[in-house]
């Protein structure tokens, strides 16, 4: 079972059926790390803390992955790992030993997105920064710090067999694959969401092109409920789509189907949490956080599933001197 984002998504995966037609991209894949080649900060506030927050990424040697730093708390550091995963609700969040790192897969979605494998990432408060609600503020930190590629070999994750995960009406999977894709369905009883279907290819410029820029999203009526439990405290129509039980408050959207795009850009961030860029075919239909994290917690447990790779081209001589292109 697997999909076609090159075109439409095969209809044989359950519950989705994606109308989206894609550019199509030839597969490309780095075979080298990559990291940032100058430090690039930013500031802001927490979607659900509303707490004020400065964000700084530096570079990291090779191997190092990405590392959260607290700088309020002596630099205490916070490995983006699946073994770090705390709180899955509305948002995700990583702990180790009772330090929190709240909201993380934004930036993570846009380090996997744009093709950053080690990064420090600095913040003095507990929440990443929610910017404009969206990845794009971050894929353009990284613009502006540029990329420096490195001389490890990346390491992919190859899918060999397929994983299926279901909780009622919810689902995710991964199917083997040649390259990374994410399939997503949603279905919101709103009339401006209804049934929304999107397919893509992580390839050359598709991140950026079809997902970085979709903002998170919200419902008017429920916000006081939120509130209550300490949510969205720092959420406003400057950084989120914003609607009543009619419309959209805060138009125009950046795509017409900008709510299931950005619950590929969520997907594509918390499964950066398996260390690894994997090579499948994701499919997710109704998921959210707490499934998604389910899976990077079922590949990290059972090595069955796939095995390492890299990418090696023969014969060729690493240059890593030169700017990187945004791939993956």
């Amino acid at each position: 079972m697997a999909t076609n984002c090159g075109n439409f998504a095969t209809d044989n995966i359950p519950h989705l059926s994606v109308v989206y037609r894609l550019t199509p991209h030839h597969p490309i894949h780095l075979t080298r790390e990559q990291t940032i080649r100058s430090a690039v900060t930013c500031t802001g506030v927490g979607l659900h803390s509303g707490a004020p927050v400065n964000l700084r990424l530096l570079p990291a040697p090779a191997g190092t992955g990405i590392v959260f730093h607290r700088t309020d708390l002596d630099s205490f550091a916070v490995e983006a790992s699946g073994r770090n995963v705390a709180r899955v609700s509305y948002a995700t969040s990583l702990m180790k030993k009772g330090v929190l790192i709240s909201t993380t897969e934004h930036l993570l979605s846009a380090l996997i997105g744009v093709g950053i494998d080690n990064v420090i990432v600095e913040l003095d408060n507990l929440e990443l920064p929610i910017l404009d609600g969206s990845a794009l503020p971050f894929v353009e930190m990284i613009q502006r710090a540029g990329i420096r590629p490195q001389r490890k070999a990346r390491t992919y994750l190859r899918i060999i067999r397929e994983i299926e995960l279901r909780e009622g009406d919810k689902f995710i999977a991964v199917y083997p694959a040649d390259t990374y894709s994410v399939s997503y369905s949603i279905n919101f009883p709103h009339p401006l969401i209804g049934k929304q279907s999107f397919c893509v290819r992580l390839t050359n410029g598709s991140y950026l092109d079809q997902i970085a820029a979709a903002r998170t999203f919200g419902f008017l009526h429920e916000a006081d409920a939120m509130r209550q439990q300490g949510l969205i405290r720092g959420a406003s129509t400057s950084n989120a789509i914003v609607m009543n039980r009619e419309e959209v408050l805060n138009p125009p959207l950046r795509f017409p189907d900008e709510f299931v795009r950005h619950k590929v850009l969520d997907l594509i961030g918390d499964l950066a949490l398996i260390g690894k860029r994997i090579l499948g075919a994701v499919v997710a239909d109704r998921a959210g956080h707490a499934m998604h994290t389910a899976l990077v917690s079922r590949i990290l447990r059972d090595r069955s599933y796939w095995q390492e790779t890299t990418m090696e081209v023969p014969g060729r001589v690493p240059a890593p001197a030169q700017e990187s292109v945004l791939s993956l």
